[in-house]
């Protein structure tokens, strides 16, 4: 299978001049690129992520061919392109244009997808869109352009919630979905609670949060909390604290350990943590487990 190519990398085969970039902002699941291209007959390789043109300077007439076919348009500051993931194209046009590329990764547009129709999504592949005029699109990326290119304070938590809101309109208007399971499931899959399960308990020594394991399961965190109950009995919550009384109780079992550096070593905030969590769940202590363990 042929490599699949990243934003950094598309230079190589459609050459301008960058106007501005999103590199180092530390977006997740989106960046954004300014270009000023001359006229180009170019053959652009199977990108990795969605790709979005937005038409800021000039006006051209534009030819792309995707899947074997041409499409024609004159684009004009303000409309946009749409591209979906991992597919070849070939893009003409004549004169001279600002453009922004906004990307989003599979993952994240997966993730949204997930959340919002609550079912496991397989893939999502946007409609060959060469030139729309929709100004909710137009709006949501120049928004997001504007944070790439005038950095303010707070830029990447308002990127994600705009991103959030860009790949909804998207799905709703411009792109196909396929499922993986029926909708009525309600459980994780089988592959998602043990990945799940596996991070969770080779990190009990850290502050696990709800997002990062959704992002785990490749889902929203209504749709993971939901589903990680139904898998597992409990919240994701109480059954992080009931993993780490287990690993707790074992190495208090060892000896190896003293009691405060097993509370460290489980996640508990110090020993006296340890002490009210083990009193509420056992009704007992670790001192006096571990009496019991040298008796």
């Amino acid at each position: 299978m042929t490599a699949l190519i990243t934003p950094a990398e598309l230079p190589k085969w459609v050459p301008g001049q960058i106007l501005g970039a999103s590199d180092d902002l530390g977006w997740n699941g989106v960046e954004f690129r300014a270009y000023r291209y001359g006229g180009l007959d170019v053959e652009v390789p199977a990108l990795r992520d969605f790709t979005i043109v937005s038409y800021a300077r000039g006006t051209t007439p534009m030819e792309r061919r995707f899947e074997g076919r041409w499409t024609r348009a004159e684009c004009h500051p303000g409309d946009v392109s749409l591209l979906t993931r991992s597919q070849r194209s070939h893009w003409h046009w004549t004169s001279g244009i600002d453009v922004g590329h906004l990307y989003l990764t599979e993952a994240f547009v997966t993730a949204v997808a997930n959340e919002i129709m609550d079912r496991n999504v397989a893939e999502v592949r946007l409609h060959d869109v060469l030139n729309a005029n929709d100004p909710v699109l137009t709006a949501i990326v120049r928004s997001i352009a504007d944070e790439a290119l005038q950095r303010a304070i707070g830029g990447a938590l308002c990127v994600e919630a705009l991103s959030v809101q860009l790949v909804v309109h998207l799905l709703r208007k411009y792109a196909s979905v396929s499922f993986r399971e029926p909708s009525d499931s309600g459980r994780l899959a089988p592959a998602q609670a043990r990945r799940v399960a596996e991070y969770i308990d080779a990190r009990l020594h850290e502050s696990a949060s709800l997002e990062a394991l959704a992002a785990v399961a490749g889902l929203g965190v209504w749709s993971f909390s939901r589903r990680f109950r139904a898998t597992f009995g409990r919240p994701a919550h109480a059954y992080v604290i009931d993993r780490r009384v287990e690993r707790a109780q074992a190495l208090i079992r060892q000896g190896a350990l003293s009691v405060k550096e097993i509370a460290s070593a489980c996640g508990f905030a110090d020993q006296a943590h340890m002490t009210r969590v083990f009193q509420a769940r056992l009704h007992t202590t670790p001192a006096v487990l571990r009496r019991q363990a040298n008796a």
